[in-house]
């Protein structure tokens, strides 16, 4: 071969050699690209995490912070309800009885929207159901412990109380006696406190030989009568509130799940928000645990508030019934969906600790699971709950990829849901999309606890602000 053409030869291999080297260095970079996109909109995650276990792994966050108290989910290991108090949930049971408490929110706010065409105040925030997560205060002098469910869309706290002049169900400790506290009292009929019990209850007080008694009567059709009382509260040994309000319930039928009774966290006058907001200034914070075997706090007071919490302007909508957001947008992996402004805005939206399950506008829930379903189209569909429409068979799979959700709220402040909200598992092979939709697009939105679930959210209402923080508890 002449020279020249052997240069030729070999500069040729050298220039493919090049190109190749070249389009393998332009892959290696996608590749690269491709993982960092992943890392960014999606995550993978063992299906073992959104799954109970029998054993209590308590969380260590909160512990040390003022005034704060262990949440635990009344279903799980860590309430230490015995069986034949708290019966095993059915996933029917739980979905059907969630929606019995949306239809509730939804119906209380049609009656504070028409206000004259009902007996009962406007705006009067009627209590709704019992939620799911549990803490444990102490009441009287000497302290009786008792565990109280929690509940953001109550006002008046109550416990069952000694003697029973109707009916009193299970509950885990010793029904509360007022005769044996030496700090109760009772509360007159003539009494300013007793004039409040309308607009946190949502009935007119009667009068028992000159004592005022109440009564609630929550969306699942449980009831509480009793005398209307005072006496100390206790939150920790630091944290005492003397004189504190609340119903003593001598007439309980209902789904109260042995829990003694409610602690209102609403914003009427009577809750246990208002009532201490000299000690703590109208501010609280809790984590509801991941699991129903890992616990969660519930914190009065801004004291130990993470510095990642971020804030949005309370809605002035809903006034003093429920604590109302405005929900401005959704993002489904890094990509912001193509949902009208006007349809979150015609609904509203709150967030509430009882509700399980968020409620959307169908319009939004409709653009938002067709998103999510495109990027989990490698995953068998199935059919799951009446509630949900978007269900997947994991029953061969020990991990799974889902895309990263967002919701933007007032202010421009982006939340990103943990995945525990996004994917919920309802049997052992099941794992259903955790969002749902409303009958109608003017029905309220509700943010649910399952997409609270590891958040940090705080309520400041001096400020008119909640906040949302990540990793608030595991």
């Amino acid at each position: 071969m002449e020279p020249s053409k052997c240069v030729i030869l070999v500069l040729s291999y050298c220039f493919l050699f090049c190109l190749v080297a070249a389009s393998n260095e332009n892959a290696l970079v996608r590749s690269e690209a491709e993982i960092e996109a992943i890392s960014h909109h999606y995550q993978t995650l063992k299906l073992s995490s959104f799954v109970s276990s029998s054993i209590c792994s308590p969380s260590t966050n909160g512990e040390k912070r003022r005034g704060s108290l262990e949440v635990v989910h009344k279903h799980g290991p860590c309430s230490k309800f015995s069986e034949d108090m708290v019966k095993p949930s059915t996933v029917d049971g739980i979905f059907s009885h969630d929606q019995s408490r949306v239809d509730s929110i939804h119906n209380s706010v049609r009656k504070d929207i028409q206000g004259s065409k009902t007996s009962l105040p406007a705006k009067s925030g009627r209590p709704i159901g019992t939620g799911n997560y549990i803490v444990t205060i102490g009441l009287g002098t000497p302290k009786r412990d008792l565990t109280l469910v929690f509940d953001t869309g109550s006002h008046l706290t109550w416990t069952q109380c000694q003697p029973c002049a109707g009916s009193c169900y299970r509950q885990k400790e010793p029904i509360f006696a007022p005769s044996s506290s030496s700090t109760y009292s009772n509360i007159s009929c003539s009494s300013s406190e007793c004039a409040k019990l309308p607009s946190a209850t949502g009935n007119v007080p009667r009068c028992s030989s000159s004592t005022c008694v109440y009564r609630i009567q929550y969306g699942d059709n449980s009831v509480t009568v009793g005398l209307f009382g005072k006496d100390k509260l206790t939150l920790t040994s630091n944290d005492v509130l003397d004189g504190f309000f609340f119903g003593c319930g001598q007439n309980n039928v209902g789904l109260f799940g042995g829990a003694a009774g409610l602690l209102g966290l609403g914003r009427d006058k009577l809750s246990i928000v208002l009532q201490s907001a000299n000690k703590y200034g109208k501010v609280f914070s809790y984590c509801l645990p991941s699991t129903t075997s890992s616990t969660g706090f519930l914190t009065f007071g801004s004291s130990g508030i993470g510095s990642n919490v971020i804030y949005t302007p309370l809605s002035a909508s809903q006034q003093n019934s429920f604590y109302g957001l405005d929900l401005e947008a959704i993002y489904v992996k890094g990509n912001k969906l193509e949902i009208s402004p006007t349809v979150f805005t015609t609904s509203g939206m709150i967030i509430d600790s009882g509700t399980v399950i968020t409620r959307l506008p169908p319009t939004a829930y409709s653009v938002l699971s067709k998103a999510f379903r495109a990027e989990m189209a490698q995953y068998p569909l199935t059919q799951g709950p009446t509630l949900f429409d978007t269900c997947y068979d994991l029953s061969k799979y020990e991990n799974v990829t889902i895309p990263k959700i967002s919701t933007v709220w007032g202010g421009n402040v982006n939340v990103e849901i943990p995945p525990q909200g996004i994917l919920i598992p309802v049997s052992a092979e099941v794992y259903c999309f955790a969002f749902a939709g409303n009958r109608d697009d003017s029905d309220l939105g509700i943010f649910g606890n399952t997409q609270q679930k590891t958040l940090e959210v705080v309520y400041d209402l001096t400020a008119g602000k909640i906040g949302f923080g990540p990793g608030g508890c595991s």
